[in-house]
């Protein structure tokens, strides 16, 4: 079994994110914390620990200063972030810190699923040991890049995907691409790349909003919104 420790500040959402895990075959809730303290705490008493899923936003601390002293005092523990920190410097430092993964609040239970099982193929895939040529290593560092969006076209990013995936199920209404790109970083004509390709799957709907003159500006909005 791989043994799961879950850090989040809403006890809440750690119960949720907990029960995600277990109902994933292989892995096991070894605990919850729900501040930086008590995840540090956890890491010293833990007889083993494989894996945790990382808050940012922590009341005495980030996630991510966790994780620098996690490395600090030695622990190698494998790190997936699971947080509602979308910017840039934010995600490009979990990168630097050695974060496997990094799942954007809020998900559902499928992206956190394909995550953690794109986690255990890696560990499958590590524990045969020996020496590794070069298709073998492109299998290891592609083995965390399991897209949340099945059958993505040649060129998308999973990452990406995710990022406008989750900025449209969270919004209160239609996005324009620009809004798309104000929330997730991306450029306008990336953000309108992925609406599209969402649009074509069925996923987004595409709805005009008329203004006084030229042409309807293009809004998207979530297909399971009303």
């Amino acid at each position: 079994m791989i043994e799961v420790v879950v850090v989040d500040d809403d006890t809440r959402v750690a119960r949720v994110n907990a029960a995600y895990v277990g109902k994933v075959p292989g892995f096991h809730v070894a605990g919850e914390a729900h501040n930086a303290a008590e995840a540090l705490r956890l890491l010293e008493t833990l007889p083993r620990l494989d894996l945790v899923l990382m808050d940012h936003y922590l009341p005495d601390d980030t996630g991510l200063a966790v994780v620098q002293e996690m490395r600090r005092r030695g622990h190698q523990t494998d790190v997936i972030m699971v947080t509602a920190a979308r910017d840039v410097s934010t995600v490009q430092a979990a990168m630097r810190h050695g974060a496997l993964q990094y799942l954007v609040k809020p998900f559902a239970f499928a992206g956190l699923r394909a995550k953690l099982e794109a986690y255990a193929q890696l560990r499958r895939t590590l524990d045969g040991g020996g020496e590794a040529e070069q298709a073998e290593v492109d299998r290891i560092f592609g083995a965390l890049s399991a897209p949340s969006e099945p059958g993505l076209p040649k060129g998308h990013s999973p990452t990406t995907a995710e990022l406008v995936r989750q900025s449209l199920m969270s919004a209160e209404g239609p996005l324009s691409a620009q809004e798309i790109a104000e929330r997730t970083g991306v450029s306008r004509q990336t953000a309108q790349r992925y609406l599209k390709l969402l649009e074509r799957t069925g996923r987004a709907r595409l709805t005009l909003k008329y203004g006084d003159a030229g042409r309807p500006e293009h809004r998207y909005v979530w297909a399971t919104r009303g």
